[in-house]
């Protein structure tokens, strides 16, 4: 009776990562982009505004994160009285870090530049892919925290590699790995997304992120979000 019950668990287990399995790269970003909003209402998303709360080494510090579509992505943490910017435009980036010893605005390395620049896309890298020039891949599945989750791989234009760990139920993103060179080194950056919420303007976005990094664990939670809150292109000037 024992070995009948473990053989029909592990048969249920087949059975829905098969399903999972049927469904083709295609497929998946497709539900993806429908459970986060829709294409066409992302699509006429020009602006994100969002008010965050980082944890770092017991330290909370509070932050702003402006992007405009396309055009420009703002960073800046209030990290215990020192204010820390990252700044990226499609044209270049810039950060000033005082914990570093940077009080000006410093340009940022090409490598890390072409990650960084990755953000200034609303949808993310699964958006409008195929136009982007971006190639995915389905590798299967995966156990994340005991959902089997859709693995899959992107590469983008500027050859940045993030493998996205799908929900097959919400559709949501539970992790994505990316490889990103720092200082000349390659390393992995984990991050791991829970606490889904609806904006009001139908853009659904996680508002708990961690980020696993070689050194140290970054939790952020989101207090405020603004859709298509007017944005000057000038507010991305360096410094």
């Amino acid at each position: 009776m024992k070995a009948l019950k473990l053989g029909l668990l592990a048969m249920s287990v087949i059975v829905s990562c098969s399903v999972a399995s049927a469904q083709t790269a295609d497929e998946v970003v497709a539900k993806h982009i429908d459970a986060i909003g829709g294409k066409e209402k992302i699509a006429m998303i020009n602006s994100i505004y969002m008010e965050n709360s980082f944890e770092v080494m017991g330290n909370q510090a509070p932050s702003k994160t402006t992007i405009l579509n396309g055009k420009g992505f703002k960073n800046e943490v209030d990290f215990n009285g020192q204010k820390i910017v990252q700044c990226v435009t499609d044209k270049g980036g810039w950060s000033i870090n005082p914990m570093s010893g940077s009080t000006t605005a410093t340009q940022m390395p090409e490598e890390q530049l072409k990650a960084a620049q990755e953000q200034l896309n609303i949808g993310g890298p699964l958006f409008n892919y195929t136009e982007k020039g971006n190639k995915i891949e389905l590798l299967g599945n995966e156990d994340i925290q005991g959902v089997i989750a859709f693995k899959l791989k992107v590469v983008t234009k500027s050859n940045v590699e993030t493998t996205f760990f799908i929900d097959p139920k919400s559709y949501y993103v539970l992790k994505s790995v990316s490889k990103q060179n720092m200082n000349g080194q390659g390393m992995e950056a984990t991050a791991n997304f829970s606490d889904y919420k609806k904006t009001d303007y139908g853009y659904v976005v996680p508002f708990t992120t961690e980020l696993q990094l070689p050194q140290f664990t970054i939790k952020s939670n989101t207090t405020k979000v603004e859709i298509n809150k007017p944005v000057d292109e000038n507010f991305f000037k360096e410094g």
